[in-house]
């Protein structure tokens, strides 16, 4: 998909979920409905959820796809590399990225976004896999910063 068809879709989906969560201050049953539109509405998302910062930990949150990973090993790992940079993090092929976690051997491309609440501290990442190479670009990632920003609104 290109980049003007992928901010086009973004643009849609952000109005569907901003109405669809314009009445909650849930953050997991906002998390959990940007994950059900997110993972149905693009075809390339094979993984599509959030991983908890708990305690210093990341956990498994609201997702769809194959089984995931529960926990994840500290500072190891794209979404560990999201959290520490505080920046969201793309990889065209994740088996060139050092210290990927492979909870599912069928990724072959990633995006993680940190996702911050009012105050600015990372709370959770949203991570989304593809099975298929260099499936994320900047298109993706202005899209999905600006929907992670729902969560918390």
């Amino acid at each position: 998909m290109d980049k003007t068809k992928k901010l086009n879709r973004y643009k849609r989906v952000y109005a569907q979920l901003d109405e669809l969560l314009k009445d909650s201050t849930d953050p997991v049953a906002n998390q959990s409905t940007i994950i059900a539109v997110l993972h149905h509405k693009f075809d390339y998302f094979f993984w599509t959820g959030y991983y908890r910062l708990i305690e210093g930990e990341l956990i498994v949150g609201p997702y769809q796809g194959a089984v995931a990973c529960i926990h994840l090993k500290k500072n190891t790992g794209v979404c560990w590399a999201a959290i520490n940079s505080g920046k969201t993090v793309i990889v065209s092929d994740v088996h060139d990225f050092a210290g990927h976690i492979a909870c599912d051997s069928r990724s072959k491309s990633e995006i993680v976004i940190p996702v911050k609440n009012k105050k600015g501290e990372i709370m959770c990442v949203l991570d989304v896999d593809s099975q298929e190479l260099n499936s994320f670009d900047e298109a993706d990632a202005e899209g999905l910063e600006k929907i992670v920003e729902l969560i918390y609104k």
